[in-house]
């Protein structure tokens, strides 16, 4: 199958990297300067530098000629990118299946993906999201992983799923593309919360309770906005929240980390110098939960620290101050 990995951070040269062994696979990013470094030095010197690119695995930065002859256009852009990558594939002459990876509320409109691609592609073209644990660098060093591909296509879903799953990439099909994104979504959130905890040393335990009650906050949003609760307690939610507030490569347990040491939220994803998603995602999580009525206390306490200038401390003192109440 000829794919099109469309997005040269991370998680699009590691996803190009796994698939390139048994598929034909193209990496495409909108800098050409970027391309051609690749090309160089056969390593994505900027996103990914600790694993080669392996020779069969082609670059491009001319999305139009690389779109005209694909099986499969994977979107590996953030989701403030979607919508314009999107753009330049709805106006396609013939209708390419479009699995996007990203994860986050679209700025502004609070949309899901889905949203977003059911807004700008025909309704001619097939589509899915492909989400669940997982660190690129993890990904692309071959390291056994677990995803979930949900459409609302359920024969899409599953031909996807067999056609992209190898063994040391496990893909699972679903139907409920609602609760995969919402997971993919939220638990970025959390993760910054657990960083923060991490941050200020409160232990193992504090952080168990917090990944657990996230878990709630996370499908109380996802039952409202129409998902399934085995979803939210599958791969693409659990899962993935697990990971991301736990595992050392989380970029948004980072930001959380270093929240806690009171460092300017500028300049903490100035050093990173990847994109956090979670420090988007919250503004909208938190409309949303204030629009639907949903109780979301920690991802409010996030919002807080992010965008109200609500000391780390003081938030997570807030939290610890709740009245107590039954857990279900």
């Amino acid at each position: 199958m000829k794919v099109a990995v469309l997005g040269a951070g991370a998680w699009g040269t590691a996803l190009a990297i796994s698939l390139s062994e048994h598929h034909h696979v193209t990496l495409w990013a909108r800098d050409a300067a970027q391309v051609e470094l690749m090309r160089n030095a056969r390593r994505n010197q900027r996103y990914l530098p600790e694993v080669a690119l392996p020779q069969q695995l082609n670059l491009s930065h001319d999305l139009p000629a690389l779109l005209a002859d694909v099986d499969l256009a994977l979107l590996a852009v953030p989701v403030a990118a979607l919508r314009a990558t999107l753009q330049q594939i709805a106006g396609l002459s013939k209708p390419v299946p479009v699995i996007w990876a990203c994860k986050g509320f679209e700025a502004e409109s609070a949309q899901l993906p889905h949203q977003v691609v059911a807004a700008t592609l025909p309704q001619n073209f097939r589509y899915g999201v492909l989400s669940g644990p997982s660190f690129a660098l993890e990904v692309a060093r071959g390291l056994p992983t677990a995803l979930t591909l949900a459409s609302a296509d359920a024969e899409f879903a599953q031909q996807m799923a067999l056609a992209l799953h190898h063994a040391r990439l496990r893909i699972y099909s679903s139907s409920d593309v609602i609760g995969v994104e919402v997971g993919g979504a939220v638990k970025n959130v959390l993760a910054i919360a657990a960083g923060i905890a991490d941050g200020m040393g409160f232990g193992h335990n504090a952080r168990a309770a917090l990944i657990t009650r996230g878990l709630a906050e996370m499908t109380r949003l996802g039952l409202k906005l129409g998902g399934r609760a085995e979803t939210l307690g599958g791969l693409s939610g659990a899962g993935d929240l697990i990971l991301t507030c736990t595992g050392d490569l989380s970029r948004n347990r980072q930001v959380g980390m270093l929240l806690a040491q009171q460092r300017a939220l500028p300049d903490i994803l100035h050093q990173l110098g990847h994109v956090a998603e979670g420090v988007y995602t919250v503004r909208e999580v938190h409309r949303l939960a204030q629009y639907l009525e949903v109780e979301m206390p920690i991802c409010a306490a996030v919002y807080g620290v992010l965008y109200e200038q609500v000391p780390a401390a003081s938030a997570v003192e807030a939290l610890l101050n709740r009245s107590p109440h039954a857990e279900f």
